[in-house]
């Protein structure tokens, strides 16, 4: 959680950047992402030379900056006049930052073009605390929250709650200590909300709640708490092979990586990749992370648009052959997934109740061949002001059998279902968890309640229709009204008081 001053500063930089002339949410996320890196890269080089100069003390120490690029740290051009810093900045320290900021920041442009907007930045940046603690994540999320225009082909910022939600679901029913050895994957990780959160819960679940990943010392990651410790190899997985994303847009991977990065995960393990992980390719490029590589796959995909048939990788073609990008991402969940691991996917309710023979293919498939467990219906307004389209979490385990389907009707978030998206006391959120670690198919029938199973059966029957509205009933209350010659004698007496108000009046005109 930051402070009331914290966020003040994160205003009044957004604002520099509107004023200065870049008014897309998206160029200044990814211009201040470039910057937070520069300065986190000096800070590495000041935490790399500290055993060395112990080891040995007055020999200089270059390690990401030769000796002739000294002048390039964030130390050095932090202090410059506003010309200056521009020159330099815009042309050899971005150089050099392609040269070392890894595959994301090899086409890095500096879009800042007032040298007052880019000294006000540096110094705002400067003076941010994103040397431990969770300060530095929820900064980076604040500002997120601040990307309020929908992107291209579909693409847009699942609510950081929304996505809480559906990790904890993910998570609960998770035994001892298993998870910390389990792989994550995110096939359309946009800004790495979901894999932030699986770390944040890991962290929460697993240490004390004042247990966070936090900076020591040189470049390793370090734990504090006041209760249960992670291994070593616990914490070596976390924060480096625990964590798998895909995306192909490039800025995106960017700002996730960085997300990642602020929020514990080792920067110098990238597990953030560029690829559609719908495509042919992907197999090829990463054979070990394309098929029964991960215990745990969240997404939020995107809804619109369809592919090339000739790039789609066939195997997902196989479970639906189709074009549809919503209903192939599921088919890629089930790829993804080791026998017995655990999705939960966010779909359009089209994909619940569709009719085409793809739709029905893809059901069919999560409710025969695989043990399809929960559908959690979302309100219309949760991914305002993006869109309004009505969604669903589908959560499913690879393999296994399929005998009741758990379903809940979500009608309130916490926040109002329109544009404003302003904080209400209404929210069902908790009540799902609290739900779904209670659930049981035998007592949990009544269909006119907020969760209710519903037997593979009646799915069956329905030709797999997954919405809600198929299996939730309704109770009508019974209105009972007067006999009609009731009614007419109440009409009557009703004229009669109206004639005489207006006889009244009409006497005092």
């Amino acid at each position: 959680m930051i402070t009331g001053a914290l966020r003040s500063k994160v205003d009044r930089l957004w604002d520099e950047f509107w004023t200065g002339g870049i008014s897309n949410p998206l160029s200044v996320i990814e211009q201040i992402t470039y910057l937070i890196f520069l300065r986190r890269l000096d800070e590495r080089e000041t935490a790399d030379a500290r055993p060395h100069l112990r080891r040995a003390p007055g020999k200089p120490y270059y390690g990401l900056f030769g000796a002739d690029e000294q002048n390039l740290r964030w130390q050095h051009f932090k202090n410059l006049g506003g010309e200056e810093m521009l020159r330099l900045v815009g042309r050899e320290v971005f150089d050099h930052l392609k040269r070392v900021g890894g595959e994301y920041m090899k086409d890095a442009v500096l879009l800042i073009m007032r040298p007052s907007l880019l000294v006000s930045a540096v110094r705002m940046i400067d003076q941010l605390p994103l040397t431990g603690g969770d300060t530095k994540g929820d900064l980076y999320e604040y500002m997120l929250s601040k990307l309020n225009t929908a992107g291209v082909n579909g693409q847009f910022r699942t609510p950081r709650h929304v996505i809480r939600t559906i990790v904890d679901l993910a998570l609960a029913d998770v035994q001892g200590r298993e998870a910390l050895t389990w792989r994550v994957c995110d096939p359309a990780c946009g800004t790495a909300g979901f894999l932030v959160s699986v770390m944040e819960h890991l962290m929460e679940r697993y240490t004390s709640e004042a247990g966070r990943l936090v900076e020591g010392e040189g470049s390793e990651q370090q734990i504090t708490h006041t209760g249960d410790l992670l291994e070593p190899a616990e914490r070596q997985h976390l924060t480096t092979d625990a964590l798998h994303g895909f995306d192909f847009d490039v800025t995106m991977l960017r700002i996730g990586a960085m997300n990642l990065a602020l929020h514990g995960a080792d920067p110098d393990r990238a597990t953030i990749y560029y690829q559609d992980a719908l495509s042919n390719s992907f197999p090829d490029r990463f054979p070990k992370l394309s098929e029964a590589a991960f215990d745990l796959v969240l997404a939020n995909p995107p809804f619109k648009g369809s592919l090339d048939a000739s790039d789609v990788h066939p195997s997902l073609t196989r479970v639906a052959k189709t074009r549809k990008t919503e209903l192939l991402f599921v088919a890629l969940m089930l790829r993804l997934l080791k026998l017995g691991g655990r999705c939960a996917i966010i779909v359009p309710d089209g994909v619940l109740f569709g009719s085409s023979n793809a739709h029905v293919s893809v059901r069919k498939a999560l409710v025969e061949d695989n043990q399809l467990e929960a559908v959690v219906k979302l309100p219309a307004g949760v991914f305002k002001p993006y869109a309004g389209v009505s969604t669903a979490v589908l959560m499913f385990r690879k393999g296994g059998r399929t005998d009741h389907v758990w379903f809940y009707d979500v009608q309130a978030d916490g926040y109002s279902l329109d544009d404003k998206r302003d904080p209400v006391p209404e929210n069902d959120l908790p009540d799902v968890l609290a739900r779904w670690k209670a659930r049981n198919p035998k007592t949990d029938t009544d269909r006119t309640a907020k969760a209710f199973f519903v037997p593979k059966a009646d799915i069956v029957a329905q030709d797999y229709d997954l919405s809600l509205n198929r299996y939730k009933e309704v109770v009508h209350e019974e209105v009972k009204y007067d006999p009609p010659k009731v009614i007419l004698e109440k009409l009557k007496a009703l004229e009669a008081e109206i004639a005489k108000d207006l006889k009244e009046l009409e006497g005092m005109l």
